[in-house]
């Protein structure tokens, strides 16, 4: 029976490490270039002083953290109500830009709508792609065709880990009375090594992680690379763009964004 624990062990540990192998490249292709210190950064230049909101919650945590911003931002200024039960309610139906313009739309005209639906259709929607397709141009984004990136493929090296002393301990568990425990827990040091050994490589190299951002994007990320936010921009708002709707202080913004699925 041990023998099917490692097998399995061992499988996990070289399909996850292979697909970790595989998202790195990916990424370093999607970002070639000479090192940003030998460079100017004519993007960085041509942007002005910092991201937009948009940007920051695009490169942190995608087109659902963009979603979850911009709603966030509308009930701020009372222009939402975002109920704990996770339902949007529109109490100004005029959008200042295109991307509030989309969730409005995305509520639709009974003025009420499930915050998930909200984010699914922004997903989709051309005021976000719009989003994503300057900060790609620019060479701030992965491109849709490298993704999933670097950040999945190191959750997925993390959970074979687990699995490997789960499936370690269940064999130990299981040997016969009598039975050499040392060498069957020898074999499964292998696969353990091989998963944490490429965990501390992606961990030195790669890090941060993000399936969004490249690594000139992670530098123009607030409290990254200590580049300043876009002028004018609430310190609220920030946090919840970089962090997501855990870091949120208001607890009806935050029950509002949990109890939909954030």
């Amino acid at each position: 029976m041990w023998l099917l624990f490692f097998l399995v062990a061992c499988s996990a540990a070289v399909l996850s490490c292979a697909l970790l192998c595989r998202a790195a490249v990916a990424a370093a292709r999607a970002t070639p270039g000479p090192a940003p210190e030998t460079v100017p950064d004519t993007a960085a230049a041509r942007r002005g002083p910092g991201l937009t909101l948009y940007e920051m919650a695009y490169l942190s945590g995608g087109p659902h953290r963009l979603a979850d911003v911009v709603l966030v931002l509308m009930a701020q200024q009372r222009r939402l109500l975002l109920a704990d039960t996770g339902w949007a309610t529109v109490v100004d139906p005029v959008g200042k830009d295109a991307v509030e313009r989309a969730a409005l739309t995305a509520i639709g005209p009974e003025g009420q709508c499930r915050i998930p639906a909200i984010r699914d259709a922004l997903v989709g929607d051309d005021a976000v792609r719009q989003v994503a397709d300057r900060l790609v141009t620019d060479g701030l984004a992965v491109p849709a065709a490298v993704r999933p990136g670097v950040g999945s493929a190191v959750r997925l090296v993390q959970g074979a880990a687990l699995l490997v002393l789960l499936s370690a301990a269940a064999s130990y568990w299981m040997a016969p009375a009598g039975a050499d425990t040392g060498l069957l827990l020898a074999w499964f040091s292998l696969p353990l090594i091989l998963t944490l050994g490429t965990w501390a490589v992606a961990r030195f190299e790669l890090h941060p992680y993000s399936d969004w951002a490249t690594t000139a994007g992670e530098r123009q990320l607030p409290g990254v690379g200590h580049s300043p936010a876009a002028p004018a921009t609430p310190a609220s708002l920030v946090t919840l763009a970089l962090r997501g709707p855990a870091a949120l202080t208001d607890p009806a913004l935050r029950a509002a964004l949990h109890s939909s699925g954030a």
